[in-house]
């Protein structure tokens, strides 16, 4: 065992690497074709909270089951958040992270939301390279494959008290990912939601917390029944305007590359989750010579312009996809066909140019990937 110390409130990770690694043959079969959030690297970290010691004990460890007594807060209460981000291997050879800062920063808004307690934004970025940094040889090479990294906490406290917890853990995990679209770029259904509704005001709409998906999955469910791949969440007074794609921001393209173009999203109101890859895009976007948005869109917006030919393309944004091209929209009371069903060229370029950046081929002007390896 070593320690390696955080000058952060003291915090040390202490090392116990695993004695039964994956066989080098078998983790090379696993990273070439991984999929999605099914194959995990040889550790992982943790470190614990209580209201007597703070943060403590930080370990990297070997990926393996947890033992919970079935009196855990967590269990009963939902008092969990998650995030979600990638490493990326360069064409100069190392690897980086695509803004782990902001992860951090938004991790503490989903604990403050939830009544948990605030870790260091130091103490997320070193836990996840130093989880990296031991699973190296985990980071898949292939084109558009990343290593996802999935830090998470949630209330331990074996009490059945309605209350914030007095003690919880963080962890985290890696998992080497395939690339989203396997056989190229395709163009997603979706189903507006006019039953259920993801947020309301003053509700957990911003936080990455495990509820809000669960809460979801009815909704994704009714899209799959009607040939959609996914839900387009409407706001929780009207169902008229447009708020997110299941847990993805939403972009709407006005103009052409022949004329001017604006990008347009939904405006942050608490109720939808605020992505990095959203906010990334929107820098992105004014760089590129476009006109930047954040306003409401209600459906009939978007039905209506479509048909003028003012609007002309849709997409979702996220970690996992990058950027998701729209090619139908579907409702209990119609729908339409967004550009013929095909990826726009708005779409494709702001698609290449940010994985561009986050694996390394193009110059990181705005410091947004972090040195790993």
């Amino acid at each position: 065992m070593t320690t390696t110390p955080n000058p952060v409130r003291n915090v040390r990770f202490e090392i116990h690497r695993s004695d039964s690694p994956v066989p080098a043959d078998r983790r090379a079969q696993l990273v070439a074709d991984p999929g999605f959030g099914q194959v995990f690297t040889d550790h992982m970290i943790t470190i614990r909270w209580s209201a007597e010691q703070g943060w403590h004990d930080a370990q990297l460890r070997p990926y393996g089951p947890l033992q919970l007594d079935p009196a855990t807060a967590v269990l009963h209460y939902s008092q969990s958040i998650f995030e979600g981000f990638k490493a990326y291997h360069q064409d100069s050879g190392g690897v980086k992270t695509f803004r782990p800062d902001a992860n951090a920063r938004r991790f503490n808004r989903s604990a403050a939301r939830l009544a948990l307690p605030a870790l260091p934004e130091e103490i997320f970025v070193e836990a996840a390279d130093l989880l990296i940094q031991n699973d190296r040889e985990w980071v898949p090479t292939a084109e558009e494959h990343s290593l996802y990294i999935r830090p998470f906490m949630f209330a331990t406290e074996v009490f059945l008290g309605v209350r914030p917890a007095r003690e919880y853990l963080f962890i985290v995990l890696a998992s080497p990912a395939g690339a989203y679209f396997a056989k190229g770029v395709k163009p997603v259904s979706v189903w507006l939601s006019e039953d259920y509704v993801r947020a309301a005001p003053g509700g957990t709409g911003e936080a990455k917390c495990g509820g809000n998906y669960a809460a979801s999955l009815v909704a994704q469910q009714q899209a799959a029944d009607n040939g959609c791949d996914q839900v387009v969440w409407l706001d929780a007074a009207e169902h008229r305007q447009v708020e997110e794609m299941g847990g993805m921001n939403l972009f709407f393209v006005y103009g052409s590359e022949e004329r001017e173009v604006t990008l347009v999203t939904p405006e942050l109101t608490g109720t939808l989750l605020p992505g990095v890859t959203r906010d990334s895009l929107l820098t992105l976007g004014r760089e590129m010579g476009y006109k930047v948005e954040e306003r409401r869109v209600s459906v009939d917006e978007w039905r209506r312009d479509l048909g003028s030919g003012n609007l002309t393309e849709a997409f979702a944004c996220g970690t996992a996809a990058v950027i998701t091209p729209v090619g139908e929209v579907k409702s209990a009371t119609g729908g339409f066909v967004v550009r013929d069903g095909q990826p726009g060229p708005i779409t494709m370029k702001l698609r290449r140019m940010l994985l561009d950046i986050q694996h390394g081929r193009v110059p990181d002007q705005h410091g947004w990937l972090h040195a790993v390896v």
